[in-house]
């Protein structure tokens, strides 16, 4: 399929009232997602999508005119659909969106999926994730298959066949890639402070933006290290190459770094095309909590919108905006506390602009609260709050906010 080719009429296999649900970010079927807005009134009834972060400019507020659109996420293309008040959040933990799917309570009546074209013995590849696709595939009643010749054929725990798919649309086109966010002095301070915590061996789960890539640019020197992550970056790949990531010392996937899925560049695709070191697992195994309690020196690595004075903290909601998630940061964060010798940290700017990103009080929800207490980092220091009263945790919070920061939020600090 090229670009002067006409939509596939996926609108065919779908009935008013379902629940469409595709593969999110690098994943997307752009085709298919972009035929069902262009067919969307050919349905004759509303339909419901469910969708994950997007990258591509597919959906748009127009579009709401047939379609509601759903998600546990109000990042990438997302954020405008919220701004309007078009998209109903689910504020589950990554953790329980499989059992949704399985359950019905997150429905998935048609399932569009980009993969990789079939190996030697007939199997499709989910390419580039499994994550939240695998339930939804025991779900669904139809499932429309992008086949791209230029998406990576990778290892995981599902496969499909011929007799798997309703709908099989042939296409040759480089898959979407995630934006390499910039960074400055800050990102790279912050950065040097998180790999500063992180020893030979460490697991590690990182979560979006450019942090995790800055982090393990410093981790050049490490050893033995290995990956269980939600989602993994370009970065991965170099120390993967490097030698740093073997995945040696891991008590389970021993030798195998575990992803759910890449929010990445060709490079990475291009990596993982065919390498058995590198395999995607669904989110049933990827936040399981038994899974990374078994996992020595598990370290969690997320980031925030904002921290408050006793460690609580908000991911999720920016200027009454739903901008982030609740997502997998809890579910992490709780394996790495059970894990022998684990790190939940959450690192983050100290500021967002001239506001201060440690507050005396949340100005969104709590995502993650404070009796699930982190190590916070940001660029001016380290605070581990676990095992510290709330008096000793605003004192090693009020630490590492900005120095400009640091009389206005003693004076405003309350306890409890």
């Amino acid at each position: 399929m090229h670009e002067s080719d006409p939509l596939p009429d996926v609108a065919a296999l779908i009935r008013p009232g379902d629940t469409v649900l595709w593969g999110q970010a690098d994943a997307e079927p752009l085709p298919l997602t972009q035929a069902l807005m262009a067919q969307r009134h050919r349905i004759g009834g509303r339909i419901r999508a469910f969708v994950g972060m997007s990258l591509a400019d597919t959906v748009s507020t127009e579009h709401a005119d047939c379609i509601d659109f759903a998600s546990y996420c109000g990042a990438g293309r997302n954020r405008t659909l919220a701004r309007a008040g078009l998209l109903d959040i689910w504020p589950w933990h990554y953790s329980e969106l499989a059992a949704g799917l399985a359950s019905g309570a997150v429905r998935a009546d048609v399932l569009l999926l980009q993969l990789a074209p079939p190996d030697a013995l007939g199997r499709f590849s989910l390419g580039i994730a499994h994550e939240y696709l695998v339930p939804a595939l025991d779900r669904a009643r139809v499932i429309i298959a992008e086949v791209n010749d230029q998406a990576p054929w990778t290892y995981g725990e599902r496969y499909l066949g011929a007799a798997d798919l309703d709908m099989v649309v042939r296409t040759s086109r480089a898959p979407l890639t995630t934006p390499q966010p910039r960074s400055g002095p800050v990102e790279l301070a912050l950065a040097r402070h998180v790999a500063g915590l992180i020893g030979d061996g460490c697991t590690l789960q990182m979560g979006l933006g450019n942090l995790p890539a800055l982090v393990l640019g410093e981790l050049r020197d490490r050893r033995d290290l290995g990956i269980h992550s939600g989602t993994i970056g370009d970065a991965v790949a170099d120390l993967m190459e490097s030698g740093c990531i073997t995945n040696a010392k891991k008590a389970i996937d021993r030798g195998v770094s575990i992803a759910g899925t890449m929010m990445a560049t060709a490079r990475l695709h291009a990596y993982a095309h065919r390498n058995p070191a590198l395999q995607f697992r669904s989110t049933r195994y990827t936040h399981d909590p038994q899974v990374l309690a078994a996992i020595d020196r598990f370290v969690s690595l997320n980031s925030a919108l904002e921290v408050d004075l006793t460690g609580a903290v908000n991911s999720e909601v920016a200027g009454g905006v739903y901008v982030g998630a609740v997502g997998g940061a809890l579910d992490f964060l709780r394996g790495a506390r059970r894990s022998r010798g684990g790190l939940p940290i959450i690192a983050l700017p100290s500021t967002a602009g001239a506001a201060s990103r440690i507050v005396a009080t949340l100005s969104g929800p709590t995502t993650i609260p404070r009796s699930d207490a982190a190590i916070i980092v940001t660029e001016h220091g380290v605070a581990d709050l676990r095992g510290l009263t709330l008096r000793q945790r605003v004192d090693k919070m009020l630490a590492i906010a900005h120095p400009d920061w640091q009389a206005r939020l003693a004076g405003s600090a309350t306890l409890p």
